[in-house]
Formats: C-alpha cells, structure tokens, sequence
C-alpha cells in the first residue's frame, strides 16, 4: 500500500495530467524512473514535440510557509536533465528530437474541496549547468 504522501502526489499526477490532455497533449508515459537520480513523472508529445513533466503538489494550508515553486532547486534541475537524455537514449528516439522539460504546479485546497494548476514551461535553463 503507498504511503499517504505517495497517495497524496498520484492525485497531484492524476489532475495535472487531466489538465494537459485538456491542453492537447498526449500523454506517452508515467513514472519514468532512473535509480540514484530520480523520475520524470509525465511524458507527453504535443505538435512533434516532447515535454517532461516535473509535478508538485502542495496542501494549500503549506504554500505560504513552503512555497511549491522552490521545490526544483538547481541539483533537480541537473537530474531532470540527465534523466530526460537517458530517456531519449532508451526509447531510441534522436537526440536531436526537440524537447523540454516543463513544472505543473498543484495547489490542492482541501477546505474548500478545491484545487488549482499551474503549467510553468521550460524550467531548465542552461545557467545551471
């Protein structure tokens, strides 16, 4: 059985996913994980091009005091990288494939039943590396 913070980032993964097919991505896989660097928690392809989705999920009542946008720090953003390129390298697909990586923000608002979604594009930036 999952642990309640497991439980609680599959329902974050399960609305940011609903809100990107609604966006027009398709979505090509989940949980792609590399042991010792982390997972990719979303794949999707929209218009030829491929995106990897970091997703957070936050209880509104934490925001203020643990802000969801500091959650990717700079050594994420180094193994996202690295993940992303193993992907590519596994899945055979070229490097010169066009990609991104893009954060989805998940509020969730349990008072109020409620939740919100934010799509931050293009979170690695070459100055990090």
């Amino acid at each position: 059985m999952p642990s309640q913070k497991r439980q609680f980032g599959d329902i974050g993964e399960r609305k940011a996913e609903n809100f990107l097919v609604s966006k027009g991505y398709r979505m090509l896989d989940r949980n792609y994980r590399i042991k010792n660097l982390g997972e990719i928690d979303l794949i999707g392809e929209r218009k030829g091009k491929l995106f990897f989705f970091e997703v957070k999920t936050r209880d509104l009542k934490h925001e203020l005091n643990f802000p969801i946008g500091f959650s990717i720090d700079n050594k994420k953003r180094r193994n996202l990288k690295k993940i992303c390129q193993l992907y590519l390298a596994d899945k055979r697909l070229p490097f010169s494939k066009e990609w991104q990586v893009d954060a989805i923000f998940v509020k969730v608002d349990f008072l109020n039943n409620d939740y919100t979604v934010e799509h931050l594009e293009n979170i690695l930036w070459e100055r990090y590396y």
